[in-house]
Order: structure tokens, then sequence, then C-alpha cells
């Protein structure tokens, strides 16, 4: 069994990535060597449970593991308060103590809310991710960052929590529907954007291999991705400076799951229009040229995602991104591409100018 392993390098705070195909059954084996004990609340959904529970289950029993099973609504609209509170619920009505841990077993709204509960249940208690959709797994399970949605912003109440560990096995990609896949995909691109333009050809070059889940193709773009986002969390674990970059195309993004309300837009769709958004700030800004943006645009294009901004007025885009996390005193810190690999944080202070440019 070919496993790779990416090291998040955070001092007495470090975790292993594990990454490979067919690869789940040894998630029981994995928590024994983190020295994991108690009791295992596996954070799940209605979706993901009934695909995957019973092997993680299994492992976890083999390994002399009690399990429990928290199984959540599946969908972005359940990332809220209501729903954090089932998990409590379902620790407290167990008995759980701090001898115990929480398997996130689900995609990014799973792994947020487990890690939040994980951070908060008892003032903090272990968990592993084990994120089960691509972009769960190439994103959101690595860096620390969980939460829930505030009915005027994404993300707006969490906390930087760090695993013990992430465990990803692609062959839980097969059950993926084709527009999460996709989606997931989306969230791939920023990786190249700004960040490693040899990787931005690599997507460019195998989005057949993508699109048809060729495991080789995508075990090198998950890897490629999670190596890269451990060496911006390493050094910039709370988001203070560089790891800012990882906002490319969420700043927009993020406006449009708040103003459709998380119904109309996956995330990595959202993704998506505010990455062709900022291409085309960046080049009127005069970071990239014409054909940095042809590129980001085609190779959102040739794999299936939404471009355009849904159409609310312009002052409801300026409210949305008032709530934004990023923003400071200062303003708004947008993430722009400089050419295809590299990037420049720009402070925006009129909003109303910046959604003129994508109109």
């Amino acid at each position: 069994m070919n496993v790779q392993q990416i090291k998040v390098a955070l001092g007495e705070r470090s975790y292993d990535i594990r990454l490979g195909a067919g690869i789940l059954g040894t998630i029981g084996t994995l928590c024994r060597e983190l020295g994991l004990t108690g009791t295992a609340a596996v954070v799940s959904n209605t979706t993901v449970a009934p695909l995957y529970y019973e092997t993680v289950r299994a492992a976890m029993e083999s390994a002399g593991y009690q399990v429990l099973l928290v199984s959540l609504p599946d969908g972005e609209a359940y990332k809220n308060s209501a729903t954090l509170n089932l998990i409590y619920d379902a620790l407290v009505d167990a008995s759980l103590d701090r001898g115990s841990f929480i398997l996130a077993l689900g995609g990014g709204v799973i792994g947020d809310m487990a890690g939040f509960a994980a951070a908060s249940y008892l003032r903090g208690i272990p968990f592993v991710q084990v994120p089960t959709t691509l972009l769960s797994q190439v994103d959101s399970s690595v860096g620390g960052k969980t939460g829930i949605n505030h009915p005027r912003g994404k993300n707006l109440i969490g906390a930087f929590y760090q695993p013990k560990a992430v465990l990803i096995d692609v062959m839980t990609l097969d059950t993926l529907p084709e527009r999460e896949f996709r989606a997931g995909l989306g969230e791939i691109v920023k990786y190249g954007a700004v960040l490693e333009g040899d990787f931005f050809r690599f997507l460019e070059e195998n989005v057949g291999a993508l699109l048809s889940r060729d495991k080789t193709a995508l075990i090198e773009a998950v890897a490629r991705s999670c190596s890269i986002k451990a060496k911006v969390v390493a050094v910039d674990e709370r988001e203070g400076g560089v790891r800012a970059v990882l906002n490319y195309g969420h700043t927009l993004g993020h406006a449009v799951e708040t103003l459709t309300e998380y119904t109309a837009y996956l995330h990595g769709e959202a993704v998506a229009i505010g990455m062709v958004q900022a291409a085309k700030i960046s080049q009127q800004l005069g970071y990239c040229n014409q054909a940095d943006r042809d590129r980001i645009e085609a190779l959102i294009a040739a794999l299936g995602l939404p471009a355009e901004l849904p159409a609310f007025p312009s002052e409801k885009y300026v409210e949305a991104l008032s709530h934004d996390k990023k923003v400071r005193d200062k303003g708004l810190l947008f993430i722009c591409n400089r050419g295809i690999g590299a990037y420049k944080m720009e402070r925006v202070t009129d909003l109303k100018a910046l959604l003129e440019i994508c109109a």
C-alpha cells in the first residue's frame, strides 16, 4: 500500500497528512500510533455515514476503540450553531471526557464543525480529520481552521485548532457527485494561480485525467495542494500574514455564498467565480496581463465551473464584503495574482470601485 506522508510543521502541534488510495481501513492503526485513547466520536453526515462509517467503525473497533456515531444533516446551510449543538448534545449524552476524541468523517462542513466542537468541548479534546470530498482534502482539513457560519457572514465564529493527523483516501472520491468533484478542482486552482506556476501548468495539462478521476493524477494534485498549504500554514498558522494568500478567489466567493444564502453555489463554485473576478481585477491593477487572465479563465472553464458574478446590486456586495473576516481598519485585504504562480496583497478601501471592475 503506497502511502505518502506530508508534514505540517508547527512545533509541538505538528502533524502528518497521510495520503493514498484504499487506506481508510488503516484509521484505527493510525489512532493507536497517535496514542489516542477513550471513545472515538465519529462526526459525519447523512450522506457520508452510510458510505464509509462501517469501514471506519470496523477499523476502530479492531484497534480496540469504542465508537460513537454522530450523524448530522448534510449541507452548508447546516453549518451553524444549532447543528453544532447537536454534536455537543451527543458528546454530553455519551458522557465523553477529555480522554476521548473526535473523528471528522466527511467534507469541509463536517471538518469545520467537528473541529470546532473538539476545540471547545471540555475546553479541547483531540480530533483527527478524515476528509471524504476533494475540496476538504486539499483545503479545509489542513491548517486548523474550524468554525461555523453566521447569518451575516461565512466562518465568522470559530477557532484555530490543529488536528492530530489527517488521513486522505482518494478512493472516497469515487462516490462524490460530479458537481462536488468539479467544485473541489476549483479550490485546487488557487494553489497554482498564486503560489506555484509549475503546478498550474500540471493542472492545465491534466484536465482530462483529473476529470476522469484518474488516481495517479488525483494523488499528485492532492499531494501538491496539501504540500503547498502545509508550507504556508507552517509560516503563518493564524493568518496574520502570508496565509491570507490562500483566500485568493474567496473574498468575492464568500460574498456570493452569503448573498445566495449558501444554497445556489457549492463553495468551490463560488471560489471559481471569485478567482475569475480576481484575475480581472489583478489585470486592471497591473499585476497580470491578458494572457495570464485568459489562462485562469480557460482552466476554470475547462473544469466546467461558473465564472460570472450573480446579479445582485453592488450595494449588496459591498455590504457582504464589509462583513468579511479579512476586513481590517485599513480596508479589505484582497489577494491578486501576480502573473501566474505569484501574488500581491492589495488593501482596498473603495469596495464599490472594486466591484465596478467586475461589472
